[in-house]
């Protein structure tokens, strides 16, 4: 076995580990309009310990085990219709986070700025395509919805869980990255 093939493995084991600590943590839930989870933690900590493209890579992952309908997502769901259904938008939110942490990573290292630079980018894209997502089906389902209803609904009340989540996944992803090559 060349070195190289043992990198990879090494990379694919990460990567699958990470991918089941993201189904994991969004098995703990609080069930509302967007379920509360620890998805977004899992995100950051995955992205910060892997780094972007092993990230990115762990998040797709993910995503496409609960497209063809293994039960990863909240409340024991998959499927493609809980992509397609209103707070889909939120779950696909997740790769735009993971991507935006590659690319701030690719573009200035691994510095600490960087890090919640990139989380809070992430954030705000994945609030920004969920919403979206959100106001266009609810309205094409059950009617007109104002973007403030949204966002009482399927932000604000998020904010302050994730920028704790954030700071979580940030200190520990610190003291992890160092223990994965």
């Amino acid at each position: 076995m060349t070195a190289g093939s043992t990198i990879k493995t090494r990379d694919m084991v990460y990567i699958a580990l990470f991918t089941v600590l993201t189904a994991i943590c969004s098995w703990i839930s609080i069930p509302t309009v967007v379920p509360f989870t620890l998805q977004t933690f899992a995100v950051f900590f995955t992205c910060l310990v892997l780094g972007g493209k092993r990230g990115t890579c762990a998040v797709f992952i993910y995503l496409l085990l609960g497209t063809v309908g293994i039960p990863v997502f909240s409340n024991f769901t998959g499927g493609i219709g809980a992509l397609l259904g209103p707070t889909g938008g939120y779950l696909v939110g997740l790769l735009f986070s993971a991507l935006i942490m590659w690319i701030m990573e690719v573009m200035f290292g691994k510095k600490r700025w960087v890090s919640i630079v990139s989380m809070i980018l992430g954030l705000v894209a994945c609030y920004t395509f969920g919403t979206v997502w959100f106001m266009i089906v609810y309205t094409h389902t059950t009617g007109a919805i104002t973007l403030k209803k949204v966002m009482v609904l399927c932000v604000l009340p998020f904010i302050i869980p994730d920028l704790l989540k954030m700071s979580l996944a940030w200190i520990l992803g610190r003291r992890f990255c160092r223990l994965i090559v």
